[in-house]
């Protein structure tokens, strides 16, 4: 695989800025100032580096051979170009990331849904201002006063009804302890 130029940068600096946190922002600006310094370096110099006038050092260089052992090994030079190990294990991960947000976004759609019903229950209902206690628990009956079925002492929270242990009571119980 041959090296090539890059031309300049392939990040969107505005899209990425959008998702920094607030109190990333400094560490995110010295980042894309050093980036930038660096795309400058790489674009001031030549693509391809300059043309060696070989002739001209034969004629300058008393030593026979010496111009022409340079240009031997100057050719046989190459800068080998890193092997790109790692981009299928990110092209992997990108599809593992879209599947799981088709997955989130199919769970979400089907929440939508139902806080939608939710919604519309709710708009069917009376005013809360209007109604009254039996409003209120025909609209709500898992969470209304119930006297006859299930009676409760005020305040009515769990804590406060006969019977009721906390975690830790439980907990103690459920290792033998009383």
């Amino acid at each position: 695989m041959a090296a090539r130029r890059i031309a300049q940068s392939s990040i969107n600096w505005s899209a990425l800025a959008e998702r920094v946190p607030a109190n990333q922002k400094g560490s995110f600006g010295a980042f894309k100032t050093k980036s930038d310094i660096y795309v400058r370096a790489v674009l001031a110099n030549p693509e391809k580096p300059p043309q060696i006038d070989w002739a001209y050092y034969k004629r300058l260089v008393p030593v026979s051979g010496l111009v022409d052992s340079f240009q031997k090994q100057y050719d046989a030079l190459t800068v080998p170009y890193p092997k790109d190990n790692v981009s299928s294990q990110v092209d992997s991960e990108i599809e593992e990331s879209k599947c799981e947000i088709a997955e989130y976004k199919k769970c979400s759609d089907e929440r939508i849904k139902n806080y939608q019903k939710e919604i519309g229950h709710l708009k069917s209902l009376l005013p809360y201002d209007q109604m009254t206690m039996e409003d209120y628990r025909d609209a709500f009956p898992e969470t209304a006063l119930d006297p006859i079925n299930r009676p409760t002492f005020w305040p009515h929270t769990p804590e406060e009804q006969v019977g009721y242990k906390s975690k830790e009571q439980l907990e103690a119980e459920a290792q033998g302890h009383h």
